[in-house]
């Protein structure tokens, strides 16, 4: 690589960290390598874990540029920050439960090199045993609010929006121009980042993602998925470790549908996220689940329906 005043690296690579210091470990020594394949740069920031997750990056990668942010801002925002020090020509945000093999970033990079008017791309994801994880989604509408993890979808199975949703049809083994590619793995071009502002931060954990695919669409990019090249994935890592996931997942939802939809999406999301409470109440009084957990549960629901 060469270094030097004005030197700008093809590829900066993202890595946002909460509470996965192994999983961290393995994703950042998978990357190592790739210095040699590719002109890189690494910058972690750390969202204030309490897992030593910071000082175990600052004591074995003294080669990556860490930023210990001193609370857990959330993905939109900690990805922010890291991509604001990010000076490559091509931004990659990378998932900290993932490993990365020889190859694949270059391919990446290439076919964006090679395809003008694709912004962005994202490579197939697989778990441990190979097995693809199926994550290419359509855009969310309407109706996706309406049948996703709701009663009507038990009442009406035959309905057609969550396969179309879901991309029922889609194996995940060939590629094609998709609507939003899995996250976890996702290379934009910097100056297209920068120009779109990066991630809403209102959408703190969830739906972020989709809200930057649906801005680039509409700003007359093409998103692609490369089922040619692979990334592991280590599903759910940090996600699954906060008791307010579902929480703070009706609450995206609801920022996602009132920005892009206004009232008829907040209408539709509210009252899902109703909807959704009633179903869980009926699951607790099922299970005979004490008091306090019925409690809660609808303090959270009051506290989506109130934003």
């Amino acid at each position: 690589m060469t270094d030097g005043p004005g030197h700008r690296p093809t590829l900066s690579i993202v890595v946002l960290s909460w509470n996965t210091k192994g999983l961290l470990r393995a994703c950042l020594n998978s990357l190592k390598p790739l210095r040699d394949e590719l002109d890189l740069e690494v910058i972690v920031v750390d969202n204030a874990s309490d897992d030593g997750s910071a000082d175990m990056v600052a004591a074995r990668f003294p080669w990556i540029t860490l930023v210990r942010n001193e609370r857990n801002d959330g993905y939109a925002i900690g990805n922010n920050l890291g991509a604001s020090r990010a000076t490559g020509r091509y931004l990659l945000l990378l998932n900290s439960d993932t490993a990365v093999g020889p190859g694949v970033l270059t391919f990446l990079v290439d076919f964006l090199e090679q395809h003008p008017q694709h912004g962005a791309c994202a490579p197939r994801l697989v778990c441990e045993d190979g097995t693809i994880q199926r994550s290419c989604k359509t855009f969310p509408d309407l109706w996706t609010a309406v049948f996703y993890d709701t009663w009507f979808d038990k009442k009406f199975p035959g309905n057609k929006t969550i396969p179309k949703y879901m991309m029922a049809g889609f194996d995940h083994t060939t590629s094609r121009d998709v609507d939003q590619p899995p996250g976890a793995a996702f290379l934009i071009r910097k100056d297209l980042w920068d120009e779109l502002g990066g991630f809403d931060p209102e959408l703190w954990l969830f739906f972020n993602d989709v809200d930057l695919c649906k801005r680039l669409h509409e700003a007359g990019w093409k998103v692609a998925y490369i089922a040619e090249v692979a990334i592991l994935h280590h599903e759910g890592k940090s996600t699954s470790q906060r008791p307010d996931f579902g929480e703070l997942w009706h609450r995206n939802r609801l920022s996602y549908y009132r920005k892009h939809f206004g009232w008829r999406g907040n209408l539709v999301a509210k009252s899902m996220t109703l909807l959704r409470g009633l179903q869980e109440w009926r699951r607790l009084v099922r299970e005979q689940a004490p008091a306090q957990a019925k409690k809660e549960m609808w303090a959270a629901v009051r506290k989506v329906v109130a934003a």
